[in-house]
This record gives C-alpha cells, structure tokens and sequence, in this order.
C-alpha cells in the first residue's frame, strides 16, 4: 500500500462530501486507501460516507475523542508507505497526490511535507509554512511584529513570510491541515500527542520529525483549498485559550527548563491579552450600537424636554419631577430599544424600514400604557410623540454615518437575496446546479450558465465559456461565480479562483450529486454554504421571535398557574417545563425527535415540550407523516404556528420530554 489518506470529522457533513469527491478523483492509479474517522457528528456525516463513499474505511467513534487521539486510531490499522492527515474542508487537485508520493519518493530525507493553500476566494494561506515557535518567534507573533513585518528574516519566522511562497523550501512545522509523512518517520518519532486535544499537535509532530533526523519540505508544486475555521471560529474566548494552553505543553515537551518558563510567561500574557481582546470585540460589535442609540436618543429628548418644559409647559416657571429624566424616559428608550430589536432593526443588513416599524410599535405600546396610568403619572404625550420621531431620525442618521465609513456589518440594504451568479460546467449539470441554486433560500437576481468548451458560441444557453470569465463578471455584475466540480479538475478551479480573485467576487463549488453549494472566505463564514433550503426556522428574525413566544407563553402560565393546575393534564410538569423555558434549557415547540424523517436534515433547535404533529392532537399521525411535519415546520416556521400548536395541545403543556 502507498498511500493511506486519514480525515477526522466532526459535524462538517458537506465539506467531507466535497473532500472526498476530491480525493476519490485523486488517488486514481495509486494503491490508497481512505478512512474517515467521525468524532461523533450528528448531522448525517456517518451516513454520507456510508451511502456515497462505501470504499471509505470508516471508524465511528461514539464520543468526541479529539483530533489527535482519533487520527491515531485510524494511523495505528493503516497500512500505507505514506501517511496523509487530512482536514474535511479542504479540496486537494486531481494530481496532487501523485505530485507529493513522487517528491518524497525522490528525497529520502524528507520525513514530512506540507503544500501550497489557498482559501476560499483564492488567497494564499501564510499557514502553509511555518517556522518553531520559539519564544522570541512567540514574542513577535504574539504582539504583532510578525503581523507588521512579515517579510522580515527577524519578526517573520512564524509564517516564513520571508520565503517565496512559489519555492521549494525546506520549513520547520507543517500545517495539520495537510501533513504528508513517511511511515517510517512516524515510526521513530511515534504517533500524535495525545495530550494535545484539538491545536499545537501538528507543531509537536513536526518537531519531533526534525529531532529524529528528517527533513520537512513546503512543496508548492501543487495546491490545495483550505476554507478553514468551519468548526471552530478563531475569534471565540475558548480557541484562545486552547490554542494558547496546546503552545505551553508544546513548551513544556521540549525547551530547556528556562526556556519554557519564559515561554509560559509569554503564553499566559497572550491568552489573558487574546481573551481580552476577544471579549470586548464580541462586546462591541454587539452592543456598540445599543449603546450608541441609547446616548443619542436620550441626550435628544433631554434637550426636548428641556425647551417643552420651559416655553410650553412651566413658561412661568416650574419643571418636571426628577423621576421622568431618570425613570420615565430611560423605560421609553428601553421600550423602543426593545420593539426595534424584536422587529428586526438590528439585523444585518440594516433595514431602516425596520427601525421605523419599532420605533412605531414601541410608541403605540407606551401611548396605551400612558392612558392607563393616573393622572400623576402623565407627565407629557408630546415629548412621546416628539421622542419616537427624534429617535428615529437619530437612528437613522447614526446609521447612515456608519454606512458610509463601509464597515461590512453597519451595511444598510435589503436582505443579501438578490446576488447575481454564473454558473461554470456543461449543460446538464450547470442547469441541475441552477435548479438547486433557485431552491435554496436565495432568490437570485441573474443566474447565467458558462460553458467549459472554449469552441461554443454564445447563446440563450450560455452567455459565454470559461475563458471570458474575466469579461463576463463585470459586465454581468457578477457577485459569486460557482463551479461544477463533476465537469471541472480542480486544478482548472483553483487557477481561475487564483486569476479571479482581483475581481472581488466569491467562488462556491457545486460537488457532483450534492445537494449543497459549498464556500467560505474567511475563518468567520461558515455560513456561505447554499443548500435546499428549509432554513427558516433558524433566521435570526425566527430565533428570536420564536424565543420571545417562549418567554411570554411562560410567563402567561406562571401568573395563570392557579388556574392552570385545572386545566393542564400534568401540573407539576407544567412547572417544571416553565422553569426550562425560561431558563432556555427547551422551547414550548420543537421537532418529534422520536421518529424524525431525514434528522440530519433539520437545523438544530431547542428539544420541544410540544411538536409539530400536536396540531392535530385528536389524530393519528404516523411516522412518515411525522418526518414530513418537522420538515414543514423547520422550512415554513412562523411564531404564529408556535401559537396555534400550543393553543391546540394546550392540554399538553404539562408534559415530560
């Protein structure tokens, strides 16, 4: 055996799909084989490779035992001259293979070796080679030297910036992304460290190959596209800490003792300064605009209430009490705040529509709960009324401010439904991937088919081939370019991702008999991947109104619950599930996991007290049915099925899950 190609998979159905259609396309003419081992995935990934790709050994694990201990199992019963660690979400060329077993087998010295990547809009990954984190590179890298100067033989040496990224080269670390290794280097040096559950075991690995004699080599002959980031988002507190923590065992393995310690000095600097860093990030980039509306919102009607107080009301003197600048007006602005966010104003993108449609619900909520008050509490209908209309002029003001510094997430348009796509491969299956593309939740603005043939001419068909991309995207005003990979070689995607990159459009790739279209431009997109859609139940607007339904429906139970002990069939689950609401541990509705049709199909909710099938309390439903009605729910949802379906098994509401 040659080759034996290992990936580790947790919850990254269709990029393994995409993956392996790749390497099956890849290791033709090459004694190989494949396993793919599943830390436990719950979104169909075992059943993929089971039904799609049976030459595949497969090892299900029943736990998540982490990357390093589940590549291991599979190295440990492989039987390859060659051992290739392999990420889910990469896509490897039609000769890659070929091209690294021929390296290797020319330089004996090489104990590993790491290739060229590029990421999902056709950038070159700086990861592919890298040098020892030492702790003077640690420094550097750590504080942004590396960052500001990555080009420098001093402040480059994490990412060997200063190496030529279309070289030869012998590196120090390879990039667990793509480790190819000689059998025989992993038996001196053992196999992967199992103390490192997830980061920092690809650095260990590679160290060690370098300590027993070997060589490791970036070989840029051939490429790879690595999306990255799909199951853990580099921006999360918890990758801080244990990427960080897998740096000081690392150190710990194998500096001298003072090393080390400065090493872990300069670790635990990092991750109190990453997690910081991380935290306010997430902070403000979720409450920097709250905070801002609520400042200027209050400031305006300030100085309202300041000019009606004084020339309208009080002319001869006398002013409003204390209690409505520091209790009246902040609940007013807190209504509003409230309604706008349960309208959708704080979606992305900004729709000012919106804004208006909060501001206008939350006035006519605090106008009805004016008139109930007495007399003494009615301070002024008119500073409401001029408040609702100073706040949404002031919102809307800030937010056309910061439209225009072209921060990405203050954007202000419509819903992005309206993109305009071309579609790269042969007739039947560039419009099999077009039929997909109308069926997914886009609502495409243009869809034009490109032909692979270069000796076609334009026609109602195609509006063009494959060598007039770089005319055909601007004049279509193209915003994502999507190839098929049952018609292309991958080499031929990866060139003209690279040659169209300049263009600023993104690229997605349609894999053969899939149901998905696959992308990612950064390690924060993990939702560029378009797939037939019943993904309305997990729209931000959806979450959140389905989760304010579950907060008010409990609380109506909880102030009701002495007449509900009469009417419920169970009380104390009634309690019980009022408590789990409110706590966000269950939601009142949510999927019939009994006997759900397809699940891996479903986006993941809270598990449900009562299920879509409860609509229909008084019949027989059987599982088939089931399936369907939580298909149903997921692609169709709206609060107010949520309403009707507690309505009708109000009864029920008292059950155990």
């Amino acid at each position: 055996m040659k080759l034996s190609i290992v990936i580790v998979n947790y919850n990254v159905k269709h990029f393994l799909d995409q993956c392996l259609t790749s390497v099956r396309r890849a290791i033709e003419g090459i004694e190989a084989e494949v396993w793919v081992v599943d830390n436990n995935s719950v979104d169909g990934s075992v059943r993929l490779v089971k039904e799609k790709f049976p030459e595949v050994r497969l090892i299900d694990n029943k736990d998540n035992v982490g990357f390093s201990r589940a590549n291991n199992q599979a190295i440990h019963e492989s039987q390859g001259e060659y051992v290739l660690l392999l990420n889910p979400d990469t896509i490897v060329e039609d000769d890659t293979f070929s091209k690294i077993i021929a390296f290797m087998d020319a330089h004996p010295e090489a104990g590993g070796l790491g290739v060229k990547m590029i990421d999902g809009k056709g950038n070159f990954l700086p990861e592919s080679k890298r040098g020892l984190p030492t702790p003077d590179v640690a420094f550097y890298k750590i504080f942004g030297l590396s960052r500001f100067f990555p080009r420098s033989r001093i402040f480059g040496k994490y990412h060997l910036g200063y190496l030529d990224k279309d070289e030869i080269n012998e590196v120090d670390i390879l990039s667990g992304a793509f480790m190819f290794m000689r059998r025989e280097a992993l038996d001196k040096t053992g196999l992967l460290d199992e103390d490192f559950f997830m980061y920092g075991e690809d650095i260990d690995l590679s160290y060690r190959i370098i300590k027993a004699g070997y060589k490791n080599f970036y070989f840029p002959e051939t490429r790879i596209i690595h999306y990255k980031g799909e199951s853990t988002k580099k921006s999360s507190v918890n990758y801080v800490f244990v990427f960080y923590r897998a740096m000081a065992i690392f150190a710990g393995k194998h500096f001298s003792p003072k090393n080390a310690r400065m090493f872990s000095l300069l670790i635990n600097m990092a991750i109190w300064l990453r997690a910081s860093l991380a935290i306010m990030n997430r902070f403000f980039k979720r409450a920097l605009l709250p905070i801002l509306d609520i400042i200027i919102i209050f400031a305006g009607i300030y100085f309202i209430k300041e000019y009606w107080e004084t020339r309208v009301i009080f002319p001869d003197g006398g002013s409003y009490p204390q209690e409505f600048i520091t209790i009246t007006v902040p609940s007013y602005i807190l209504v509003w705040l409230i309604s706008v966010f349960l309208s959708g104003g704080y979606d992305k993108p900004i729709r000012l529509i919106k804004i208006f449609q909060g501001i206008a619900l939350g006035t006519v909520f605090i106008l009805v709960v004016y008139a109930l008050l007495s007399e003494s509490y009615r301070f002024s209908r008119a500073i409401i009324i001029l408040g609702a209309v100073w706040g949404f002029s002031a919102m809307t003001i800030l937010r056309l401010i910061l439209h225009l510094t072209g921060i990405q997430r203050y954007r202000i348009g419509g819903e992005v439904k309206n993109k305009r796509f071309i579609i790269v491969g042969q007739k039947d299956e560039a419009e099999r991937v077009a039929d997909l593309l109308h069926k997914t939740w886009l609502k495409p603005a243009f869809v034009g088919l490109v032909s692979i043939q270069n000796n076609i001419r334009r026609s109602e068909l195609f509006i063009g081939t494959i060598e007039q991309l770089p005319e055909i995207i601007p004049i279509y005003k193209i915003s994502e370019v999507i190839f098929c990979s049952k018609n292309l070689p991958h080499q031929v995607i990866i060139d003209k991702m690279s040659e169209l990159q300049h263009l600023r459009v993104d690229f997605k790739i349609a894999p053969e008999d899939s149901l998905s279209i696959i992308g990612s431009n950064s390690i924060n997109t993990s939702g560029d991947l378009y797939t037939v859609g019943i993904n309305s139940i997990t729209t931000p607007r959806n979450l959140r109104n389905k989760r304010f339904v579950d907060i008010i429906t409990a609380l109506t139970l909880l102030i009701f619950l002495p007449v509900n002990i009469f009417i419920i069939k169970n009380p104390g689950g009634l309690v019980r599930n009022i408590l789990m609401v409110l706590f966000a541990r269950r939601s009142w509705v949510g999927y019939n996991i009994e006997n759900p049709a397809e699940p891996e199909k479903l986006p993941h909710i809270k598990q449900g007290i009562l299920h879509p099938e409860d609509a229909f309390i008084r019949k027989r439903i059987n599982p088939e049915i089931t399936g369907k009605l939580n298909l149903i729910y997921a692609r169709d949802y709206n609060f107010t099925t949520d309403l009707n379906i507690i309505f009708r098994a109000y009864r029920e509401l008292g059950r155990r899950g």
